[in-house]
């Protein structure tokens, strides 16, 4: 029997057992999922845990992908830039972080065959779902990201030049070719919120929305009334826990055994 779980601080409603759990059947390993939460002060006796009980990956959630790194034996370049860890791998009695986040927004991109070479996307939100995905897209070639937050700061992401900061009373003429959502606002129970109106949301070619739940958020359907291409967060949640496996089995997933883990999420939320 081999173990994993996800450290947090608060996680009754977490989709992480169930996505990992249906992963290990389809893929006829025996493993168990377990929900590990810890205060911050114990976060390093649990890491050692990770250690002395042999648990070969686990998943890390809020408010726990910054603290840990320091307990962490090697960090992926990913992560570095990030500046967070969401799955660390066990090998050999060291601790091996990655951000999966990373790979999971990657996975909406591809799917959707959204190019980011030369392109102008804007994203809104600078917490830390942002920095996952502006690392993505300034590795990928992209041209010009406008970062959007309620008050101008830099982000961990990088100081790169291709990086303009605004706040939302400055975008209303600007244009471009991907918009992305990493806040919070439209997602359940509030899903009549939208973090921008019709007008900015007609600027742009195509829509992402990293929310999952619900499945298409009103930021997504006024892009979808507006006939721009929309794309919600499900293949990012799902993208993120099989990137995951990857790295804990030391193989490739198979396309099918994705494709019917999205369907099986898909049908999970209206």
């Amino acid at each position: 029997m081999e173990f994993y779980g996800l450290i947090g601080e608060k996680l009754s409603h977490s989709l992480s057992p169930k996505i990992h759990n249906t992963l290990f059947k389809d893929l006829k390993i025996e493993g168990a999922y377990k929900l590990f939460e810890v205060e911050k002060e114990n976060l390093g006796k649990l890491i050692e845990s990770i250690k002395l009980l042999k648990i070969k990956g686990v998943n890390v959630t809020i408010p726990y992908k910054q603290d840990v790194m320091e307990y962490l034996d090697f960090i992926s370049d990913e992560a570095k830039k990030i500046g967070a860890v969401n799955t660390i791998y066990l090998k050999d009695n060291k601790l091996y972080g990655y951000n999966t986040d990373y790979y999971g927004f990657g996975t909406i991109l591809n799917n959707n065959k959204i190019v980011i070479r030369d392109s102008i996307a804007m994203v809104l939100g600078n917490g830390g779902a942002a920095k996952a995905v502006i690392t993505y897209l300034l590795d990928h070639g992209i041209k010009k990201i406008y970062l959007v937050s309620r008050k101008i700061r830099g982000n961990s992401a990088d100081k790169d030049e291709r990086i303009e900061f605004k706040t939302y009373e400055e975008i209303s003429e600007i244009k471009g070719d991907i918009l992305i959502n990493t806040t919070p606002l439209g997602m359940y129970p509030k899903v009549d919120d939208t973090p921008v109106n019709e007008d900015i949301i007609n600027n742009f070619n195509s829509l992402i929305d990293i929310i999952y739940n619900p499945k298409e958020t009103k930021f997504l359907k006024i892009g979808k009334n507006l006939n721009k291409k929309v794309c919600g967060g499900i293949e990012m949640l799902v993208g993120q826990a099989i990137k995951a496996e990857e790295i804990w089995q030391g193989c490739q997933l198979d396309n099918e055994l994705t494709k019917g883990l999205y369907s099986i999420f898909e049908n999970e939320f209206k």
